[in-house]
Parts: structure tokens; C-alpha cells; sequence
């Protein structure tokens, strides 16, 4: 199993929602989070005032997938999240040791 998170603008969440949901995701969490990469931050204008903003707004999106979708995630993902400006965002792969849905205590692949 794969953990899939995905930092994205948040005006592409709606597009990457129904992106994961066409590849056959059933679930998904969603977090604002905010930071900086190559953009490091914008420039804004307050009363003629300049300012800088060091920390952008962004959406993690998370899923836990099988091995098997772990390409298409990615795939849809980045599709639907790119504008082709910096600042897309990165998608991020991560090994997933074990599940335990906590209603029923299915485990694994059964969790999911």
C-alpha cells in the first residue's frame, strides 16, 4: 500500500477530487496547509503599502491506495492539479505499512 499526498492550489481541489474519483478513490483527506518553495512567498499591496507573503495557502490531499493504482493516482493527480506556473505543487509517495479500519477491524487492503 501507498500513502499518495498531494500539495495543491486550492482553487484545483474540486478538479483533483473528481480526477481521484474517475480512478476508482473512494476517500480522501483534505488539510489547508501553508508554505513556500521556488515561489518563496508574493509581494502584496496593503493601503500603498508593500508586504511580503512568506507562506502561501495550499491543500494537502492524502490517500491510501494498493500498489497496483499507485501510477493512475499519480497520474490524475497531477493532470488536474497543473496550471503550468510555479507553484503547482508536489505530490509526494510514501510506503504504508498497515491499515486498521477502526469500526469493524478490517486490516490491510480489507481497511481500505
Amino acid at each position: 500500500m501507498k500513502k499518495i499526498e498531494a500539495i495543491i492550489r486550492p482553487f484545483k481541489l474540486e478538479d483533483v477530487k473528481i480526477a481521484l474519483v474517475n480512478s476508482g478513490i473512494v476517500g480522501m483527506t483534505v488539510s489547508e496547509v501553508r508554505g513556500f518553495g521556488r515561489q518563496k512567498g508574493q509581494v502584496e499591496r496593503y493601503r500603498g503599502s508593500e508586504f511580503t507573503v512568506e507562506f502561501l495557502q495550499k491543500l494537502k490531499v492524502e490517500v491510501v491506495i494498493e500498489d497496483e493504482k499507485v501510477n493512475s493516482v499519480i497520474d490524475a493527480i497531477a493532470e488536474a492539479a497543473k496550471t503550468g506556473e510555479i507553484g503547482d505543487g508536489k505530490i509526494f509517495i510514501t510506503s504504508i505499512d498497515s491499515v486498521v479500519r477502526i469500526r469493524t477491524g478490517d486490516k490491510d487492503e480489507e481497511a481500505l
